[in-house]
């Protein structure tokens, strides 16, 4: 089995399936069309289904012509058929591993998506899973489930673990140019994820086991979380102290060795750093280690949205204003700029807190036209509102959450009122009519 389906792969006859054809199975569906193979895509979302097959992309750094060309082409299929799972030579799995309202992981989706494959597994199959999650879940949950099929794991079929590593909006990190680190669940199993992954990818980096893999993503978010909430804490600090959080990074940054520079915001959003820390704690709690550091950088992230508006409603009382009946723009709904990805966006909880508050809110945002349904939040229902120069004037704040590049940040200074700034977005004007307030 391995033999065959170790020349598919270098012969480039093997297919290729993807399972969730989101953020980060679409763009790695493009990396494997990129290096030769052919798609096999599947998803649950029916509407997503239709979008591709009609040659439409839902994801904006994605051009729709690429979308129509593959498909035309047959080089990508989509399907939400789980029945043709057997078709595929290599499964990578792409689901999402969000949290329980308790911050345990929620691996529903991985689950249900293994038990998918179980049912049609044929001898020579590869199957990697690629979705974040705690060291021990390729091992633990993922085997025994494809197990049950009765095809031996490194005889029959094959099984390894390989994080996603997406930098939606970056065009210097596509997914064909990030190294892709690899571990197998036996040396067969690893050698094959290897080479499939070579072919699509600028460089493999092999490493000994299906843990040392997914220990390896949760690393890599854990680190940023816990540096993020530094500083955002010596952001809160400082602002105490009449000091420039912004001016002190700049200024910190210019040491040439140990120091890498980390920018405080408005809380944490994406798919990976606000979730992938819980991941990692979670199954340190299960062995009775504590991971304390982590949780504290958690909670701390976390209050950011409730610092925001309290800074919005000191800024508020200063021009005399009270929240409740306030015009309150907020400037970006996606989660990071120039991306159009609402997925944990501080932006929402932010917009429900001054809510309750009773201010009156709007929001623009030039990547998310209209305000999409959240799994955590109850989003009205409410478009992007344009920027014009009477609707920023009637606004008695502008809330900046996401500083796109499209955002003309002189016209907004130019003809707002008062406008908060969480990311520094005005750092650069020289001068402006409205009051800025950092946040």
């Amino acid at each position: 089995m391995q033999t065959n389906l170790a020349q598919k792969i270098a012969e480039k006859h093997a297919i290729v399936g993807i399972i969730g054809l989101g953020y980060v199975g679409l763009p790695l569906a493009k990396a494997f069309i990129e290096g030769g193979f052919r798609i096999l895509g599947f998803d649950v979302d029916q509407g997503k289904i239709h979008q591709l097959e009609a040659g439409q992309s839902y994801i904006g750094h994605l051009k729709s012509e690429w979308i129509s060309t593959c498909t035309g082409n047959g080089s990508l299929r989509v399907t939400a058929d789980m029945a043709r799972l057997d078709e595929p030579d290599a499964i990578l799995i792409c689901v999402p591993t969000p949290l329980t309202p308790s911050r345990d992981p929620d691996l529903s989706y991985v689950e249900s998506t293994a038990h998918e494959i179980a049912k049609r597994l044929r001898p020579g199959q590869l199957v990697v899973l690629e979705s974040t999650t705690y060291p021990g879940t390729t091992r633990d949950v993922m085997l025994p489930i494809l197990a049950a099929s009765g095809l031996k794991c490194g005889t029959d079929f094959f099984l390894a673990y390989s994080p996603e590593r997406e930098d939606p909006g970056n065009p210097d990190f596509s997914a064909g140019r990030i190294p892709k680190v690899i571990g197998g669940y036996d040396s067969a199993s690893a050698k094959l994820a290897e080479e499939l992954y070579r072919h699509a990818v600028s460089e493999v980096v092999p490493v000994s086991s299906c843990e040392v893999a997914e220990a390896c993503k949760v690393l890599e978010n854990t680190y940023r979380a816990v540096n993020i909430a530094l500083v955002n804490e010596l952001k809160k600090v400082f602002d105490r102290l009449g000091i420039d959080v912004w001016e002190v990074i700049n200024a910190a940054k210019t040491k040439p060795f140990g120091f890498q520079a980390f920018y405080p915001g408005p809380g944490l959003g994406g798919h990976c750093i606000p979730i992938d820390p819980f991941y990692l704690s979670w199954v340190a709690r299960k062995y009775d280690v504590p991971t304390r550091f982590i949780e504290l950088a958690g909670e701390v992230n976390a209050s950011m949205p409730d610092y925001v508006v309290e800074r919005v409603a000191l800024a508020l009382n200063d021009a005399r204003k009270p929240v409740n009946g306030s015009k309150i723009c907020i400037l970006g709904i996606a989660y990071k700029r120039d991306v159009d990805d609402p997925r944990e966006s501080p932006s929402f909880r932010i917009m429900e807190l001054l809510a309750a508050r009773g201010a009156k809110i709007s929001y623009s945002d030039p990547h998310v036209p209209m305000l999409p349904r959240m799994r955590h939040h109850r989003t009205p229902e409410m478009a992007s509102s344009k920027l014009s120069n009477e609707f920023l004037g009637e606004q008695d704040c502008v809330l900046i959450v996401t500083d796109h590049r499209a955002f003309d940040y002189s016209f907004i200074a130019s003809n707002s009122q008062l406008i908060v700034d969480t990311r520094n977005a005005l750092g650069n004007l020289d001068s402006t009519k409205a009051l800025v307030v950092k946040a």
